[in-house]
């Protein structure tokens, strides 16, 4: 019994002592959510990294069902996204008000970092100086200049709607992912894009703010965000880093990141210890690509294998039950090609309030994703078979099941082959998906390369993915030449 109870008390003990941390997937968040692992790893606690989780709508939901328990937020957003609008009428605009209306969500709000990382308009500086536009009101006169924003950015009431309500402009926008829209600017793709007043982008793509001469823009001071529940000794421990960066120290750390390519790790590792906030022989032990590589192509597979297992069995279990009804099966087929049309990052957002993140709600959407081609190929295959055959192996006695596994199976398993095979291509194209909700793989390194706009990082996922594909499709021909009849093979 004692042994027991010391076992418990230690299970329970190593629960609290964990903590997981979410970040979205722009680089400051990245390095705002390591510098708190960092402190929390020095405080005793064991940390687990869900990095790049997308936008606020996927980390204030994985909050708030305790899928993570901490991740860096902004008081912008806070008020503008998080609160309702009756939420907020009840604040003052100040911080404190906030943490107010948040602390009756269960959540808790802590005082900022010191930053302000407010929302700019940014453009090339030369084209800035060449058409003399200074100021966001500027913008009235140019109709003709190119705006890509940020998806969230491009929706939020504190962002374009708002902006261009607010200034009166007639310009159409489009959505961009973050890290690109630099690289568009760059290269002249576009003109006009949302940026991070303490983005490191900023200074290497020479770029400039436009003034935002109405004051529409709130202050978005930077702060972790956890729940109420969080323990008391790691809310000390985060609360050192209260007022401890100023906007030019925040831009200094993304510049090392975005400009000088270092680690996230890094980064952090030596400011913490510049500022005394962890042990100065604490190492910082940094994961080589290869090691990086296996992990994140193991899970993948995993990912993968397990959604492919279960499209598997569902399909070809309900193909057998429903083929010899063209009514039902008509129907089955269309509801499971209603959820192709659902895009997969919408998908995996919206089972984040029912599974959370991680890796069941990945296996679950790509599960979904999988059924259609299994589905559809087993149907058609089995339903479209000589009714002659049939007909014969009725004659010579043979009942339901015998049909179906000496002659309706066999002559439908090059079709039912070649679904599963599209399934798992499309499975290991959509599980790269999988990272925007913690659930890893490779399309871990492609988000974060995304979000850093390196196309080293975003090769590391994408490459060994698409050499995936290419072996199962390898896999799959010589497993239909050693399982189907050359005569088969040749007539499919």
């Amino acid at each position: 019994m004692i042994a027991l109870y010391l076992a418990i008390n230690s299970i329970a003990t190593a629960a609290e002592n964990k903590i997981i941390i979410g970040s979205k997937m722009d680089s400051e968040s990245y390095l705002l959510a390591e510098i708190m692992a960092q402190v929390l790893e020095n405080n005793g606690f064991e940390v687990e990294r869900k990095f790049g989780l997308g936008g606020t709508l996927i980390c204030y939901n994985a909050l708030v069902a305790g899928e993570i328990d901490l991740y860096p937020e902004y008081t912008g957003t806070v008020s503008a996204v998080i609160l309702t609008p009756e939420e907020r009428q009840q604040t003052n605009g100040t911080i404190e008000s906030f943490k107010t209306q948040l602390n009756q969500k269960g959540l808790n709000l802590f005082s900022p970092f010191g930053f302000n990382n407010s929302y700019v308009l940014t453009m090339k500086k030369s084209l800035s100086e060449n058409l003399n536009i200074n100021k966001i009101s500027d913008l009235k006169s140019h109709t003709d200049l190119v705006v890509s924003v940020s998806h969230e950015f491009l929706n939020r009431d504190d962002g374009w709607p708002g902006l261009k309500a607010a200034y009166g402009l007639d310009l159409p926008a489009t959505g961009i992912q973050h890290g690109l829209a630099y690289k568009a600017i760059d290269e002249g793709s576009i003109d006009i894009t949302d940026a991070y007043s303490t983005d490191g982008d900023i200074e290497r793509y020479k770029l400039t703010f436009l003034q935002d001469d109405l004051g529409f823009f709130p202050k978005y001071y930077g702060a972790a965000f956890a729940r109420t529940d969080f323990s008391d000794k790691a809310v000390a421990a985060i609360s050192k880093l209260e007022n401890s960066l100023d906007d030019e120290g925040m831009r200094t750390l993304n510049a090392k990141v975005v400009i000088d390519q270092k680690t996230f790790s890094s980064v952090a590792h030596d400011f913490l210890e510049k500022r005394g906030f962890i042990n100065p022989n604490q190492i910082n032990e940094q994961n080589s690509i290869t090691s990086r590589l296996i992990r994140n192509t193991v899970t993948h597979i995993k990912l993968t294998l397990i959604a492919l297992i279960i499209g598997c069995f569902t399909g070809l279990l309900l193909a057998v039950v429903i083929f010899r009804s063209q009514v039902i099966s008509r129907y089955v087929i269309y509801f499971s090609g209603l959820l192709q049309t659902i895009p997969s990052i919408a998908l995996l957002a919206l089972m984040i309030p029912i599974l959370g993140i991680g890796e069941v709600p990945a296996i679950t959407a790509l599960f979904l994703y999988s059924l259609l081609p299994i589905l559809r190929s087993a149907v058609t295959a089995l339903s479209t078979i000589d009714p002659v055959l049939t007909n014969v192996s009725k004659a010579i006695g043979m009942n339901k099941y015998q049909q179906l596994r000496y002659v309706l199976f066999p002559l439908a398993l090059p079709n039912i082959l070649a679904g599963i095979k599209t399934a798992a291509v499309i499975c290991i194209g959509t599980a790269t998906l999988a990272a925007f909700i913690g659930a890893g793989g490779l399309g871990e390194p492609i988000v974060t390369g995304l979000a850093l706009n390196d196309t080293s990082l975003i090769l590391q996922g994408a490459i060994p993915a698409a050499i995936l594909a290419i072996i199962v499709e390898l896999i799959f021909e010589g497993l239909e030449k050693r399982i189907i009849p050359a005569h088969m093979r040749k007539a499919h």
